[in-house]
C-alpha cells in the first residue's frame, strides 16, 4: 500500500471510530507499527489528526486532561445546562434517596427540586449548601476538598457511599463517548463517582452536546449503564441509543 494511501484509510478509520491505537491501525492495515506511528506523527503535523500517547483521535475530539474550575464551567452551555437540570429536577419523586454529584449542570438542578419529603447526599459543597438552604434535608460526604470543582473526593468518601443504597442518583461528565464510557480528569474523583454509580438504582449522567466525543483520562462508568439527559444531539453516531433523552431548550 503506498503511504497516501495509508493516510487515506487511517484518517478514514479516525473518522469512523474518533479514537484509535497505534496497535489497532497495525492490525488494521497490516503494516508494522513503526511505520503507522512515522504515519501518526507526519498526519498530526498536518493537522489531519492529533496524535496522542499510543495512538491518534480526530480534530473534532477533546481530550480533558483537567478539570476547569467551577466559575469557568458555570459561564459554558448556560442554556442547554438549564433545559437538562430542569428535566433531571422533575424526576425526582417524594422519598426517593437521591445522590447528586458535583457539577454545574446538578447544581442547577436544586433550583428546580419543589417534591418534599426527599433525602439528599452530595460530595458538592455548594450543592450541599443549596439544598439546605431551600429546606431540603441533606448529607454531605467527608473527605479531601477539591478546589477546582468544589467537591469532596477521596477514601473517606467512598467508604462512605458503600453504606448507602440510593433510589437515583445524578452525576456530571467531563466526556462521553459509545467505547470509553463516562470519563474525568482525576483519579479520586472518578472513584467518588464510581462508587456512587454503583450504589444507584437508578442512574442520570447530565450532558450536554459538547461532552458527546469527549474523553478525559478516567473511566468511571460504561456508556449503557445511565439514562443521559441532554438537548437535541447532531451527532448521528447517537441516534439510535435508547440511553439518550433529548430535551428541549
Amino acid at each position: 500500500m503506498l503511504a497516501e494511501e495509508r493516510f487515506s484509510e487511517i484518517l478514514k478509520i479516525i473518522e469512523e471510530r474518533k479514537r484509535v491505537t497505534a496497535q489497532e491501525l497495525t492490525d488494521l492495515l497490516s503494516t508494522s507499527e513503526s511505520t503507522i506511528r512515522r504515519d501518526l506523527t507526519l498526519l498530526n503535523k498536518r493537522g489531519m489528526l492529533k496524535k496522542i500517547h499510543g495512538g491518534a483521535m480526530a480534530m473534532d475530539m477533546t481530550f480533558y486532561a483537567k478539570d476547569d474550575t467551577v466559575e469557568a464551567r458555570q459561564m459554558m452551555n448556560q442554556l442547554e445546562k438549564t433545559a437538562i437540570a430542569k428535566y433531571a429536577a422533575s424526576l425526582i419523586e417524594a422519598d426517593d434517596f437521591v445522590y447528586i454529584d458535583a457539577g454545574t449542570t446538578t447544581e442547577l438542578m436544586i433550583d428546580f427540586i419543589t417534591v418534599k419529603n426527599v433525602t439528599f447526599v452530595t460530595n458538592g459543597m455548594i450543592h450541599a449548601k443549596k439544598l439546605v438552604k431551600s429546606g431540603n434535608t441533606a448529607y454531605m460526604l467527608g473527605g479531601e476538598l477539591k478546589s477546582s470543582t468544589d467537591a469532596v473526593v477521596g477514601d473517606v468518601a467512598t467508604k462512605q457511599l458503600s453504606r448507602y443504597n440510593f433510589t437515583k442518583g445524578f452525576f456530571g461528565t467531563n466526556g462521553a463517548r459509545i467505547d470509553t464510557g463516562f470519563s474525568t480528569p482525576e483519579l479520586n474523583e472518578a472513584m467518588v463517582k464510581s462508587m456512587a454509580f454503583d450504589h444507584c438504582s437508578e442512574r442520570y449522567v447530565l450532558c450536554d452536546p459538547s461532552k458527546f466525543n469527549q474523553v478525559a483520562p478516567i473511566t468511571f462508568a460504561d456508556f449503557n449503564k445511565a439514562q443521559i439527559i441532554t438537548t437535541v444531539l447532531k451527532d448521528a453516531t447517537y441516534k439510535n441509543c435508547s440511553n439518550i433523552m433529548e430535551v428541549g431548550i
